[in-house]
C-alpha cells in the first residue's frame, strides 16, 4: 500500500511539473515616432496618389503598367502570397478533425505463450463458437474497411495560436507583394527619368560638337591665312575630339540603361519610346509628406514587419500553450473481420474511440528550446520593425530636404551656365581681336560644357530624390 501511494503521488508530480507553462515574453516599449516631419502638420501626402496620377508622363504610366504585368520578381511575391495563403488553410484545418478511409490487410502469428495466443486457441475450444467463427492461429489474418479519425481537441489554443500566426503571415506577405511593386515603380521610373537625362546630355553634346566642328573650320582657314598657329588648331580638334567620345559613352549609356529597363518590363531588349524631354517633364507644384503617424499605416514595408511581429507573438504563445496536456480523440468504424468472405457481414461492423490526454514530461528541455527560438524571433521581429519605423522617416526627411537643396544647386547651375554662355562669346570677339589666345576659348567651351552636363545631371537628380520621396512615403503599390 506504501509502495503504491508512493508511486501515485511520482506520478502526480511528474503530471504537476508536465503543466509548468513557461513565462510570457516582454517586449521592450516601442518608441513614438515625432509628431511632424518638418513641423508642418498638414496631413495630405503624395503617397497617397496612385502612380498613374503622380505620374504624368502618358510613356511612363505605359511602362510602369507593363511592368506591374510582366515582371518577373513581381511574379514570384504573387507565389509567395499563394504559398502564405495555402499555409493559413493548413494551419485553420488542423483546428477541425480528420477523417481517413482506411483499408488494410495484416496477419500475425501470436506465440504459445501470449495472451493473444491462450485466448485464440481457449475461443476456439468454446462450443458456443461455430466453425465459421473460429479464429485461423498460423498466421491470424486481419482485415479492416471503414474510416478513421483524429482529432486533437484545442484545449488550450495552441491550434488557434498558431493559425493567427499563419494568417498574419499571409497579410504580411501581401504587403511583400506590395514592397515589391514599389520598389518595381519606382525603379522603372528612375530608369526612364535616366534615359531622359541621357538624351539631354546628348543633345548638349551633340550641340557642342557643331560648333566646335565650325570653331575648327575657322581656326584653320585662319592658320591658311597665317592669323592662327598650328598649336591652335590642334587644341581645337583635340576638343572636339574628346566631345564626340563624349557622345560615344553617352550612347552606350543608353544601351545599357534601355536593356536594364526592358528587363524589368519582362522582355527582350528593344527600343522604349520617349516623346517628353527632361526639360519637358514637371514637378507636383506641392510636395507634401503628411505625418510621420500616416508613415506607418501606408508604407507597405513597416506594415510588414508590424505583421511579422504579431506573427512571432502568436509563435510564443504556441510555444508556452505547447508546455500544457494535450487532448486527443481518436475514433473509428468500419467493418474488421479474419475473413475474407466475412468482411462486409453486418456482424463484421465494428467501431470505437480512445481519448487520450498527453503531457509533455522528458520532452520539456525540447519544449523549452522551441520557446526560446520563438522569444529569440519575437524580440527579433520588434527590433526590425522599430528599425523599419526608423529607416522610414529618416528616408523621408533626408528626401525632404535634398528637394530643397538641389532646387538651390539647379538655379544655382543655371545661372553658372548662362554666364559661361556669355563667357563663350566674349573669348570669341577677344580672340578675333587679338586680345585672347585660342586657348582660352578651348576653356571657355570646355567650361560650358561641362556646366551644361552638370546641369542636366541636377535636373534627373531631382527627379530622383522625388521618387525617393513617394516610394518613403509609401506611394505606388496603389
Amino acid at each position: 500500500m506504501l509502495r503504491y501511494n508512493l508511486l501515485t503521488t511520482i506520478a502526480f508530480l511528474f503530471v504537476l511539473n508536465a503543466c509548468k507553462v513557461a513565462a510570457p515574453v516582454r517586449l521592450p516599449a516601442s518608441v513614438p515616432p515625432p509628431g511632424t516631419f518638418t513641423g508642418n502638420t498638414d496631413s495630405t501626402s503624395i503617397g497617397d496618389l496612385a502612380w498613374r496620377d503622380f505620374f504624368t508622363d502618358p510613356n511612363l504610366v505605359s511602362l510602369i503598367d507593363t511592368a506591374v504585368r510582366n515582371n518577373l520578381d513581381l511574379k514570384i511575391a504573387v507565389q509567395r502570397v499563394e504559398a502564405a495563403q495555402a499555409s493559413f488553410r493548413l494551419s485553420r484545418g488542423a483546428l477541425f478533425p480528420s477523417l481517413n478511409l482506411v483499408a488494410s490487410a495484416g496477419a500475425d502469428r501470436f506465440g504459445d505463450y501470449t495472451m493473444n495466443g491462450v485466448g485464440n486457441f481457449d475461443s476456439n475450444l468454446s462450443p458456443n463458437v461455430t466453425d465459421d467463427r473460429r479464429i485461423p492461429t498460423r498466421p491470424t489474418p486481419d482485415y479492416f474497411l471503414g474510416f478513421r479519425s483524429n482529432w486533437e481537441i484545442d484545449i488550450w489554443g495552441r491550434l488557434r495560436k498558431l493559425r493567427r500566426a499563419a494568417y498574419y503571415r499571409y497579410l504580411a506577405s501581401e504587403q511583400g507583394k506590395r514592397v515589391v511593386t514599389t520598389a518595381l515603380v519606382a525603379e522603372v521610373a528612375r530608369l526612364y527619368y535616366e534615359l531622359l537625362a541621357l538624351d539631354y546630355e546628348r543633345d548638349i553634346i551633340v550641340k557642342n560638337i557643331r560648333l566646335q566642328e565650325v570653331a575648327v573650320e575657322t581656326i584653320t582657314a585662319q592658320k591658311m591665312g597665317g592669323r592662327a598657329t598650328e598649336l591652335a588648331v590642334q587644341q581645337s580638334t583635340a576638343q572636339l575630339l574628346r566631345t564626340r567620345s563624349l557622345e560615344a559613352r553617352i550612347r552606350q549609356a543608353v544601351v545599357f540603361t534601355e536593356n536594364q529597363l526592358n528587363l524589368l518590363l519582362g522582355r527582350f531588349p528593344q527600343r522604349i519610346e520617349r516623346r517628353r524631354t527632361l526639360p519637358q517633364q514637371t514637378f507636383p507644384e506641392q510636395v507634401r509628406a503628411g505625418v510621420p503617424a500616416h508613415l506607418l499605416r501606408r508604407r507597405p514595408d513597416i506594415r510588414q514587419a508590424e505583421l511579422a511581429l504579431e506573427a512571432t507573438k502568436a509563435d510564443v504563445d504556441a510555444a508556452r500553450a505547447a508546455f500544457l496536456p494535450a487532448l486527443t480523440i481518436t475514433p473509428y468504424a468500419g467493418f474488421n473481420a479474419f475473413n475474407t468472405g466475412f468482411l462486409f457481414n453486418p456482424g463484421s461492423f465494428v467501431y470505437g474511440a480512445l481519448a487520450g490526454l498527453t503531457a509533455p514530461v522528458f520532452s520539456r528541455n525540447v519544449l523549452r528550446s522551441s520557446y526560446r527560438i520563438a522569444t529569440a524571433e519575437a524580440r527579433s521581429a520588434f527590433y526590425a520593425y522599430q528599425r523599419s519605423v526608423l529607416s522610414g522617416h529618416q528616408e523621408v526627411v533626408t528626401s525632404l530636404q535634398a528637394i530643397q537643396n538641389l532646387q538651390v544647386a539647379y538655379d544655382l547651375r543655371q545661372q553658372e551656365v548662362d554666364v559661361l554662355e556669355k563667357a563663350v562669346s566674349t573669348a570669341n570677339d577677344l580672340y578675333v581681336t587679338g586680345y585672347a589666345s585660342y586657348l582660352e576659348v578651348v576653356t571657355a567651351q570646355r567650361s560650358v560644357l561641362e556646366a551644361e552636363l552638370d546641369l542636366a545631371i541636377t535636373r534627373r537628380d531631382q527627379f530622383f530624390t522625388l521618387l525617393d520621396l513617394y516610394r518613403s512615403l509609401g506611394g505606388g503599390w496603389q
